[in-house]
């Protein structure tokens, strides 16, 4: 498969002010000016450029895994080797393993384990909580994220910058949506094991867990109490 390819050139349009009749000529000084004139001459001409550029076009960029990421995603492989199933993807369909200290697990499905969402700004992955398992406080910095639960009741919520709160307790088949660069948590709301499916709107949303960022750093302990008011709450 080609990659398609539009030509376009520079178009100079000159405008001149004056009564709605207009006409039109091509200025042979500047093979590319188009002159629209008034039938009235005095008026003051306003020039518009708009200027088309050789545009490339391409449908997608299946990740090429074999070369190292890049800031701009991975290299595409030639269309020439692409399939259909490398806009398949079935890792979100197994539950993760909720065995660890907070009884949640992520599943990615990002361009390294889906090569068809490379360079299209996009990201998914599936969250699967046990009884009383949680997502923590965290946020993305990179992109807002649209939940969907598959199973069970997830109380979920985000902060924002003034610092309302928003929480709502979802059942299957709802959804709910995350800004870009707010706190946010998910905790299973039942008795029973939780999923649900999460879509980013970045190929890269970065995250960032506030409870580590705050107590796994390498700050000195009583500066990390005196920035958090910890020693004023004991």
């Amino acid at each position: 498969m080609k990659n398609r390819q539009s030509k376009k050139r520079s178009i100079l349009f000159v405008f001149k002010s004056g009564p709605c009749s207009w006409t039109t000529e091509k200025n042979r000084a500047k093979s590319n000016e188009l002159v629209l004139t008034p039938t009235n001459q005095n008026g003051v001409r306003i020039i518009f450029l708009l200027s088309f550029l050789f545009a490339s076009v391409q449908d997608f960029c299946v990740a090429n895994l074999k070369r190292a990421e890049t800031p701009a995603d991975y290299p595409c492989i030639r269309p020439i080797h692409v399939k259909a199933k490398d806009f398949v993807f079935s890792g979100l369909g197994t539950p993760g393993n909720t065995t660890n200290i907070i009884s949640a697990a992520v599943t990615p499905g990002f361009a390294a384990q889906f090569p068809g969402l490379n360079g299209l700004g996009l990201s998914t992955a599936r969250l699967d909580l046990a009884p009383k398992g949680v997502i923590p406080m965290h946020t993305h910095l990179g992109a807002s994220e649209v939940l969907f639960v598959l199973d069970g009741a997830i109380t979920a919520g985000f902060v924002s910058f003034a610092n309302s709160v928003y929480v709502q307790t979802l059942k299957r088949g709802q959804v709910m949506v995350f800004p870009q660069g707010l706190l946010h948590f998910q905790i299973n709301a039942g008795k029973s094991a939780a999923a649900a499916l999460v879509t980013f709107s970045s190929a890269s949303p970065g995250l960032q867990i506030l409870d580590f960022a705050i107590f796994a750093n390498d700050l000195p302990t009583e500066l990390v109490a005196g920035t958090t008011f910890l020693e004023k709450l004991n």
